[in-house]
């Protein structure tokens, strides 16, 4: 498995989220102004995309946002979220970042707490799916 950082939306990423976020689960507002500020890490095993997330600042000082990590269906249960994960806090680090925060889907929120997030606040609706905002200092 190899990982990229891109500074623009590469096709790469936007097939898995569309595979993931609108065929999977049903979202329609995907994608947004964020992507074209973010930076997306799209994860490959050999030419083929498996995973992806990106990340930018918050209006916090020090403070970064991850978001859409994704891993298509055939490559789950092999950690591949959790090393999207990983790639995005070092990354953030490098750029003077000191803490992560997520909008977290309620399903995957054990993933995050395994990765050492924790939880903050209500539970909120982003389109039709419950999440919970998520931190982790660095």
């Amino acid at each position: 498995m190899t990982i990229k950082c891109f500074d623009k939306l590469p096709d790469e990423a936007v097939k898995i989220r569309t595979l993931v976020f609108v065929e999977e689960q049903g979202f329609k507002d995907e994608f947004d102004s964020i992507d074209e500020i973010a930076t997306h890490i799209v994860m490959f095993d050999g030419d083929n995309p498996v995973a992806v997330g990106r990340f930018f600042p918050s209006e916090n000082e020090g403070e970064y946002i991850v978001g859409r990590v994704a891993v298509k269906k055939e490559y789950r249960g092999k950690n591949l979220g959790a090393e999207i994960l990983k790639v995005c806090e070092v990354e953030i680090k490098k750029i003077g970042g000191t803490a992560v925060t997520v909008s977290a889907q309620v399903q995957a929120e054990n993933f995050y707490k395994k990765q050492g997030y924790v939880s903050v606040g209500e539970t909120y609706f982003d389109e039709h799916c419950p999440h919970i905002k998520m931190i982790k200092n660095l």
